[in-house]
C-alpha cells in the first residue's frame, strides 16, 4: 500500500532507453525525476515468466533502495470467459506473472479480465471469479500471498471490465486489489465523466463496496483517451485539448477525501505527463 500519492510510469520511459539504461536503472532515474511508482510491462508475456529471476531481483532492490513502489501490467493474452482451454492457458499466464512479481516484490499483477463474447455479462463475470478463486488457490500453494491480483475497469463495451464488475471481483477474490483506469471508464460512459461530482461518485462507490482503506489505497491508470462508440481507441496526451477525461478533477478529489492512490501514467509521454500529475495532485493539497 502506499503511503502517500505515488506517480510513474507505465513502462520504461523512451528517453531511458535512449540514454542506454537497463531495467535496473530504472528506479534512480525514476527518483531523479521526482518520481516514485514503476509498472513493468509483462503484456506479451506466455505461461513461463519471459524475464530472469536475477534480472526480476535486481530491479526490486534498486527500487527498494530509491523507494519506488513496484506493480507489474500481466498479459494481453489472458480471457477468463473463453473456451476451457482459453482459460486454463489464461490462469497459467496470470501465474507467471505473478510469480515475476513476487522475484521483484511487486505488490500488484495488473490484468485484463477478457471478452463477453457470446456469454451473456451476468455469466461472463461467473466464469472470471471461478477461475480467478483457482489461480489464488494455485498461488498459495506457490508461495505467492503477498502478490495481489489487480482486476483492471477497461475500456472498450466488448471487455468484461465495468467498475460494478470489477467490484464484484474485489468483493469475491480475497487477494484482489481494485485497479482503476479513468480513461477506461470516461471512454466506456463515451465521455459522460466531465464534472468533479461524476469522480467524486465513483470514490464514493468504491467506499461504499470495499470500504475505506481500499478506496484510500486505488491503484490507478490515467491519461487523456480518444474514443468511438464501442469505446477506447489511443491514448492521448495530457496537455491535449478535446480529450478527456480532466485530470484536474480527479486531483481535486484525491486532495479532498485525502486519497493515496498508484497514480500509473499511460500517457505517450509516460513519465512527463507522470510528473504532471504528480504537480496538479500537489497544488491541490495546497489549495
Amino acid at each position: 500500500m502506499a503511503d502517500r500519492p505515488r506517480f510513474g510510469p507505465a513502462g520504461t520511459p523512451p528517453l531511458f532507453e535512449a540514454m542506454g539504461a537497463s531495467l535496473a536503472d530504472v528506479p534512480r532515474l525514476l527518483r531523479e525525476e521526482g518520481l516514485d511508482a514503476f509498472e513493468y510491462q509483462a503484456v506479451r508475456w506466455g505461461k513461463k515468466p519471459q524475464m530472469r529471476r536475477e534480472e526480476a531481483e535486481k530491479l526490486g532492490q534498486e527500487a527498494k533502495k530509491n523507494d519506488v513502489l513496484l506493480s507489474l501490467h500481466g498479459s494481453y493474452f489472458m480471457n477468463f470467459c473463453g473456451n476451457k482451454g482459453i482459460v486454463e492457458a489464461s490462469k497459467q499466464r496470470l501465474i507467471a506473472c505473478a510469480t515475476a512479481a513476487e522475484w521483484m516484490k511487486a505488490y500488484v499483477v495488473v490484468f485484463h479480465l477478457g471478452y463477453y463474447g457470446n456469454k451473456l455479462p451476468s455469466l461472463a463475470l461467473k466464469s472470471c471469479v471461478q477461475a480467478l478463486k483457482e489461480v489464488v488457490e494455485a498461488m498459495r500453494a506457490l508461495g505467492l500471498e503477498s502478490v495481489m491480483l489487480g482486476p483492471e475497469t477497461m475500456g472498450k463495451t466488448a471487455s468484461v471490465g465495468t467498475l460494478e464488475e470489477v467490484l464484484t471481483i474485489c468483493e469475491e477474490i480475497e487477494q484482489a486489489q481494485l485497479v482503476i483506469d479513468w480513461s477506461h471508464l470516461y471512454a466506456r460512459k463515451q465521455g459522460q465523466m466531465r464534472t468533479l461530482d461524476d469522480f467524486r461518485k465513483v470514490v464514493e462507490k468504491v467506499e461504499n463496496r470495499l470500504g475505506i482503506e481500499a478506496t484510500r489505497n486505488m491503484h490507478c491508470h490515467f491519461t487523456k483517451v480518444e474514443f468511438g462508440e464501442k469505446g477506447e481507441r489511443r491514448h492521448r496526451v495530457l496537455d491535449e485539448r478535446g480529450y478527456g477525461p480532466d485530470f484536474r478533477l480527479l486531483a481535486k478529489v484525491i486532495a479532498k477525501y485525502d486519497l493515496k492512490p498508484v497514480i500509473i501514467s499511460e500517457s505517450p509521454l509516460l513519465d512527463v505527463d507522470a510528473v504532471k500529475m504528480r504537480d496538479i495532485v500537489r497544488e491541490e493539497k495546497k489549495s
